[in-house]
């Protein structure tokens, strides 16, 4: 393990203090005027933005690049459109065409950016067939744009035929759960193309994740983990400024695990690359808020959507697109500056 700079958020009007205030990640919201330096031996001090040297401010301050054209001055919604029988939320809501198409042209009122997934990846999924998850995506995305939907379209999938048939169809991102680890042609393809990506840790398979998931220290061991893919990535030819990162909250984790991470979310701003947060109507909020079924986790959801918007994340993947893009823009008009 390196040694590692989480920026302490605040929000509300910005105040100097001894080494003055940065913007969080490029956030109109959140800010820090104090950071946490977690040297190699896991020791823990408190030090001002003045202790920091140019590199280090600009990985935690500097706004940073768009992504399919959308500033990242602000959190952006990501839509989820699973057009599939049996993900843990959704499934089989969205897996006639028609339906689907419908969805995605009212998300694209409520969501900058469209996600849309033809494989479970929920804890027990079993592998889909490449040939299986291309006909389920490719005529939902083409239905899309045909309708004149022109909102970013990601495609959540972990193999390469997958994604050079989403992005004929009209795709312009690639989220990858597996962060290029389960197709050794993805990054390629991706960086052939000049794609955006997310990069997302995961520990195990979607079959094995959840069988009692160990960490030593799982914030050192995550971050060190996206650290290694996005050098990977760019050694494959991704630009970095199309580099997206993903804590992976739920994939290989406890309750206890996602705590930690998301306590510590503005600890991934250290890699100076934008963030992904998904929890949407995940299992932990439901043990933890007292719903059961998924599609009760929308309150839930907020609280950590709104939690991470704090803690400076970039891109909030949800179900609750409207929900979520309203309680955004309160979050927006009690906190950025006038």
């Amino acid at each position: 393990m390196t040694s590692r700079y989480r920026p302490i958020p605040r929000l509300g009007p910005r105040s100097g203090g001894h080494g003055g205030s940065l913007p969080l990640a490029g956030s109109r919201s959140a800010w820090f005027n104090a950071v946490e330096r977690r040297a190699e031996d896991g020791s823990l001090k408190t030090i001002s933005p003045g202790g920091l040297n140019a590199e280090s401010r600009a990985r935690l301050s500097a706004e940073r690049p768009a992504i399919c054209g959308l500033s990242l001055d602000r959190p952006r919604v990501m839509g989820v459109l699973n057009v599939t029988p049996d993900s843990f939320s959704d499934g089989g809501d969205h897996a006639e065409i028609s339906t689907a198409v419908a969805r995605a042209i009212r998300m694209a009122e409520e969501a900058d950016i469209i996600d849309i997934g033809g494989e479970s990846t929920r804890p027990g999924a079993a592998d889909v067939s490449t040939t299986q998850e291309i006909a389920r995506i490719v005529p939902v995305i083409t239905g899309i744009r045909e309708a004149g939907v022109t909102t970013p379209i990601s495609i959540d999938t972990r193999k390469a035929a997958v994604a050079d048939a989403a992005l004929d169809a009209g795709a312009d991102m690639v989220n990858d759960v597996a962060a290029f680890g389960y197709d050794p042609e993805l990054a390629a393809l991706c960086a052939e193309r000049g794609v955006p990506v997310c990069l997302m840790h995961a520990k195990g398979t979607p079959a094995d994740m959840q069988k009692a998931p160990a960490y030593d220290d799982v914030l050192a061991e995550v971050l060190d983990f996206l650290e290694e893919r996005i050098d990977y990535a760019v050694g494959q030819g991704i630009a970095r400024e199309n580099i997206v990162t993903d804590p992976g909250i739920g994939f290989g984790k406890t309750t206890t695990h996602n705590m930690t991470l998301l306590r510590n979310l503005a600890a991934f701003h250290d890699l100076g690359l934008p963030v992904l947060l998904g929890v949407s109507r995940k299992r932990f909020i439901g043990e933890i808020g007292g719903a059961k079924e998924a599609k009760d986790r929308m309150a839930g959801s907020l609280a950590v959507a709104l939690h991470g918007a704090a803690e400076g994340v970039h891109i909030l993947r949800v179900h609750d697109t409207y929900e979520t893009t309203q309680a955004l823009r309160l979050f927006a008009a009690i906190n950025e500056a006038e």
